[in-house]
C-alpha cells in the first residue's frame, strides 16, 4: 500500500461504507445503533440523491475512510445547505506510517470544501462526540476557520449540567 485516493462513492460501495458506519458508531455512538436508519441515510447519498459520500480508497480498492455529505434544509429556511453527517478514517489510517496516511483527514476536509464550492452551497461541519474532540476541533479550525456556536449534550442522570443555573 503506497497511496490512497478520494472519490465519490457509488451504490456498489454500500457494504464497505456500512461497515465503516458500524465502526463509527462503536467509537462515538451516543445512542443505540439502527443499521436500517443508517442505510436510509447512506444509500441515497451513494446514489447521489440529495447527498454524496466521499470515500478514501487504498491501492487494493478497500474503503478505509468516508465522509457523508447531505443536502438539508434548516428548520427556518427553504434554502438548502450541505451538512457533513459523519467523517471517519479507520484507526490504522489516522497517523502517518511511511507517509501513507499523512493528511488524509485534511484531504477529506478539502473534499468537503470542494463539494461546497462546486455546488455553491454553505457547508455545516460539526464535532458531535467526546472522543479525541480537541484534535478534531483543531483540524476543523485549520480547515474551516473558527467555530460558529457550540454543541452541548446532556446525558440523563450524569450529574453534569444540573438544572441549577447561575446568574
Amino acid at each position: 500500500m503506497t497511496s490512497t485516493t478520494i472519490r465519490i462513492g457509488t451504490k456498489e460501495d454500500t457494504h464497505q461504507v456500512m461497515k465503516l458506519a458500524l465502526m463509527i458508531h462503536d467509537e462515538i455512538g451516543v445512542t443505540e445503533l439502527s443499521p436500517e436508519k443508517v442505510l436510509q441515510e447512506v444509500y441515497p447519498a451513494l446514489c447521489l440523491d440529495r447527498g454524496l459520500v466521499g470515500v478514501v480508497e487504498n491501492d487494493d480498492g478497500e474503503i478505509v475512510g468516508a465522509v457523508l455529505i447531505k443536502m438539508v434544509n434548516l428548520f427556518y429556511s427553504d434554502e438548502t445547505i450541505l451538512e457533513e453527517r459523519g467523517m471517519f478514517l479507520r484507526p490504522d489510517y489516522r497517523t502517518a506510517k511511511n507517509g501513507v496516511a499523512k493528511g488524509l483527514a485534511s484531504r477529506l476536509c478539502e473534499f468537503c470544501k470542494k463539494v461546497s464550492d462546486d455546488l455553491g452551497m454553505p457547508l455545516r461541519v460539526s464535532v458531535e462526540n467526546d472522543v479525541r474532540t480537541q484534535g478534531k476541533i483543531r483540524l476543523f479550525e485549520r480547515q474551516f476557520g473558527k467555530p460558529t456556536g457550540a454543541l452541548f449534550l446532556y446525558k440523563p442522570n450524569s450529574g453534569v449540567g444540573s438544572n441549577e443555573v447561575e446568574e
